[in-house]
């Protein structure tokens, strides 16, 4: 290479699309998938999704759960069935974001929202508890002061769980197979791989359709 076509190299760059984001003033936005700080979601009237069954804390490879279940009061039951999640802790210095627990749960009660900055100067604080884990009475999650939330942070808290189909079976895709949510209701699934989709009111982004249109596939196709 030349002299002159180094030059011309960095000058053909000035013209390409940016490719960088300024963070953390600006924050990308977030794969349907991605796995963040989890939630426990409620039941559209309010009641709690969790019913204490430990198989989150069960099946967690890094033993970071810990779920203790109670019988749910007759006069004011916490969630639908004979139990509730009384005590359920998260110590996210442990937590490896793998969503075991959110694929074990029977319920759909715990999944993951996209928020991934949350910075602790206290060991104690990485330890979070039922109290701050459950959505508030408008079904958003519990803001900590040393969480950075933005706008869209909470908006698909259950990406993965409605990815998802029975078996992998491809004819279950774009089928509603979850119950609805506090303040959200019951959500639109995932756009998949057959055609289905409705990016307008899910947000959502097909695995095969990412964003190719904006990066150059010579600048390494930017696959996500």
């Amino acid at each position: 290479m030349g002299f002159f076509d180094g030059f011309r190299v960095t000058i053909r760059q000035v013209f390409e699309p940016r490719v960088t984001h300024r963070y953390p003033d600006e924050k990308r936005s977030k794969p349907p998938r991605f796995h963040g700080r989890h939630v426990l979601g409620r039941y559209e009237d309010g009641m709690e999704k969790c019913i204490g069954c430990e198989l989150c804390a069960g099946v967690c490879p890094a033993r970071c759960i810990y779920v203790r279940g109670a019988d749910n009061p007759p006069d004011a039951p916490v969630a639908p069935g004979e139990r509730f999640g009384f005590v359920y802790e998260i110590n996210y210095l442990r937590c490896i974001h793998c969503d075991l627990c959110v694929e074990a749960c029977p319920t759909e009660a715990i999944t993951e929202s996209k928020l991934f900055e949350f910075s602790f100067v206290d060991r104690q604080d990485a330890i979070y508890t039922k109290d701050e884990l459950v959505v508030d009475d408008e079904g958003h999650p519990r803001q900590q002061p040393w969480e950075d939330w933005r706008p869209g942070d909470d908006a698909h808290t259950s990406g993965w769980m409605r990815a998802t189909s029975p078996n992998g079976d491809a004819a279950f895709e774009g089928r509603v197979q979850w119950s609805g949510e506090l303040g959200y209701g019951v959500r639109h699934p995932e756009a998949g791989q057959v055609g289905d989709r409705d990016d307008e009111a899910t947000g959502n982004i097909s695995i095969r359709e990412v964003d190719a249109a904006d990066i150059p596939r010579r600048y390494g196709g930017r696959y996500r």
